[in-house]
């Protein structure tokens, strides 16, 4: 055995470096897989910090992006791209090690093995980190590590072949002939070996979560076409439904994962708007997105309004969302202003009672189906994608939702009111916890949300026949003549579904309080957020 040399030296604690920082990010990745939220580690010293839940690092962007991992129509959640990583980092630290223990420190082809083994990590990371940066527009800490230590290992693995084909520094003991090829073919073979292994192991080892496709809940009726906004072409025979606040970032990272699924182009993709703002959404306290209920209008109105496709506003009021919210913080009337200059085409339809009313429709079309207080939410066929397969389990999951609603049948676009004759549905899974959400359910004795039990939030379980009955008769009155939604002292008494719904603005008539119309709504902490906006009790 010979002295191990510096640039050998380097590889190894390269290797060493890189194999910690891809093992926090496996770990990240595995911690999820039991479909409850985790924290996930993002600092250039993992292990030290204290892991963060709340969505917004880069290292959560990655993480759920589509890039993270692979196989994942087969697998949920996929095969971590970390895992290899680990798998190469090893491998790498494997080689170096034994060329001082072999005296091959200075064999041209042992050390141009290792410079050729070192580029598979920088390959990596070069197409890994363009994507992050350029298309995911995010920096994660953790990545950085890995990109850093491929380059140093790569770094290291270059010096000593160069050092090796100069050659003027003697031969290691044993080192009198090059290695031959037959050696260096085992050492690949050997190379496959450690990464597929792994890959393998883990594959055969995932948990399966088929048995909770289809299990988080349906719709009893389809909306209206009315109350949804198309996008995309709507001639495939499975219906989408996604229920989304155009200024949620959760809802922007969700389109960009759904847009670049396989499936996204097998549906009819419609928008059901769900804006967390108090302004015009009475299920919530307080302005959890800012504006959201002017960008809603505008989105609305574009589906109305020739030239302007609902699409380009949706794409706008994402790229602008944190401006759009702080604005709306400063002056509530600023995010309307905001879509009038950017499409003059919708300007007077923005704030009018007829946008005012339709997206009025749309949420008494959630309360009136008891749809949880959350953005994002997904539809297929009326079945609802549970809220831990919007991210890392979307491939997995819409593969088989899209397969199961072809074999169920196609459920059509119903009129209001209509219901939709649907299959049985399959026994519901244990109750999952970890993603407390909060169900419409009648509030009769008044308190608010934030004084009822506690344990109410932690079910999953929607609301019975017989509240879901009481809760239409505690729903607003739908617009139709315009007006602001006001919240009165004291309750007035509503007129009953047989009746028609007085014009709101007129006098005498205002929206009950919050307390006779079911929970209230308080965002949720940061340590339950995931890849969905919650609002939890």
């Amino acid at each position: 055995m010979n002295r191990p040399h510096a640039w050998t030296v380097l590889v190894i604690v390269a290797g060493l470096a890189g194999l910690f920082f891809a093992g926090f990010s496996t770990y990240d990745f595995v911690q999820h897989l039991d479909r409850q939220v985790h924290g996930i580690h993002c600092s250039f010293i993992p292990g030290i910090e204290d892991t963060d839940a709340s969505g917004a690092t880069g290292c959560h962007v990655t993480l759920m992006s589509p890039y993270s991992s692979v196989m994942r129509a087969s697998i949920w959640g996929g095969l971590p791209i970390s895992l290899p990583a680990m798998s190469v980092f090893a491998f790498l630290i494997f080689f170096a090690a034994s060329l001082p223990v072999l005296g091959r420190q200075r064999d041209p082809r042992a050390a141009l093995f290792l410079l050729l083994a070192t580029l598979l990590p920088v390959g990596a990371s070069l197409v890994m980190g363009y994507l992050s940066l350029v298309t995911l527009d995010a920096a994660c800490k953790l990545c950085i590590g890995i990109y850093t230590s491929s380059a140093l290992a790569f770094f290291g693995a270059l010096m000593l072949y160069l050092r090796a084909r100069k050659g003027d520094d003697g031969a290691d003991e044993g080192a009198d002939e090059p290695v031959g090829w037959g050696r260096l073919g085992i050492a690949f073979a050997v190379g496959v070996v450690f990464v597929a292994l792994p890959s393998a192991v883990y594959a055969a080892g995932s948990p399966e979560f088929d048995r909770y496709i289809g299990e988080c809940g349906e719709l009893a009726e389809m909306p209206s076409p009315d109350l949804l906004v198309p996008l995309g072409p709507q001639n495939q025979s499975v219906n989408v439904v996604e229920v989304f606040d155009p200024l949620c970032p959760a809802c922007k990272g969700f389109e960009e994962r759904f847009d670049a699924q396989d499936g996204s182009t097998e549906v009819n993709r419609r928008v059901l708007l769900f804006p967390l703002d108090d302004e015009c959404n009475w299920m919530v306290d307080d302005a959890i997105h800012a504006g959201a209920c002017a960008i809603s209008e505008a989105v609305l109105c574009a589906r109305d309004t020739s030239g302007v496709e609902p699409e380009a506003v949706i794409d706008w009021a994402f790229e602008n969302q944190v401006s759009i919210r702080e604005g709306a913080e400063a002056d509530p009337g600023s995010a309307a202003e905001r879509a009038k200059a950017e499409f003059p085409a919708l300007a007077e339809c923005i704030g009018s009672p007829q946008a005012r009313a339709q997206l009025n429709n749309g949420l008494r079309f959630a309360v009136a189906n008891q749809m949880p207080i959350i953005t994002p939410q997904v539809f297929v066929n009326g079945l609802r994608m549970c809220d831990e397969d919007t991210d890392l389990g979307m491939d997995f999951a819409l593969r088989r939702l899209i397969d199961r609603a072809d074999t169920d049948g196609i459920r059509a676009w119903s009129e209001p009111g209509e219901s939709i004759a649907a299959p049985e549905p399959p026994p519901r899974a244990p109750t999952r916890r970890g993603r407390p959400t909060i169900q419409l359910r009648p509030n009769t004795e008044g308190p608010s949300a934030s004084a009822m039990a506690p344990e109410a939030a932690e079910t999953d379980d929607w609301a019975t026949d017989t509240e879901a009955t009481a809760m239409a008769d505690e729903l607003p009155p739908n617009d139709t003549e315009g007006g602001d939604d006001t919240t009165p002292e004291a309750p007035v008494e509503e007129p009953t579904p047989s009746e028609p719904a007085p014009p709101e603005g007129d006098e005498g008539t205002e929206l009950p309080p919050p307390s006779t119309m079911g929970p209230s709504a308080m965002a949720a902490p940061a340590a339950t957020m995931n890849a969905t906006e919650e609002v939890a009790q």
